[in-house]
């Protein structure tokens, strides 16, 4: 019994040791991710800012439902402007006509929320919450955002 009263501080100290230990690989661990997380987030936005903002984008490929609407947006040029690196003024201009909506991003530069005016006609397909489905430039790829209907919108950057 003498023994094991000895050995009663080593076991303390080491049990204090691990659990020092244990809380600090927990703390490591969830900083990283959440570093991870923003470095993520910094590099989407440098992204964005360097290859869509104020730059001139063409609709490359439209499609509703199997029916190809491109021809509908040729001549057009759109503009997505920086208010902020999450929100702004979007420019549609043809033929020297400039009709003003607004575009949107989350915070991680995967939904990007298009508002246009009802005339033309053409703004109407536009108009909605697209997800990027592929983000390479000069050829971004977008669907409607929480739907899987056939509706495609490629945007070409020039």
């Amino acid at each position: 019994m003498h023994k094991k009263t000895q050995d009663m501080p080593s076991l303390i100290y080491k049990g204090r040791f691990f659990i020092a230990l244990l809380s600090a690989a927990l703390l490591l661990l969830s900083g990283c991710k959440k570093n991870t997380q923003e470095v993520q987030r910094n590099l989407a936005q440098e992204y964005f800012d360097a290859n869509v903002i104020n730059k001139d984008i063409v609709v490359h490929l439209a499609t509703d439902n199997g029916n190809d609407l491109t021809a509908q947006y040729n001549g057009y040029v759109f503009k997505l402007i920086k208010n902020t690196y999450l929100d702004g003024p979007l420019q549609a201009t043809i033929g020297g006509v400039t009709y003003t909506g607004t575009w949107a991003c989350n915070d991680d530069y995967g939904k990007l929320t298009i508002h246009l005016p009802a005339v033309p006609s053409p703004f109407v397909f536009l108009t909605r919450e697209w997800r990027f489905t592929k983000k390479t430039v000069p050829i971004m790829e977008l669907a409607p955002w929480g739907t899987t209907d056939p509706i495609v919108l490629h945007m070409q950057r020039l």
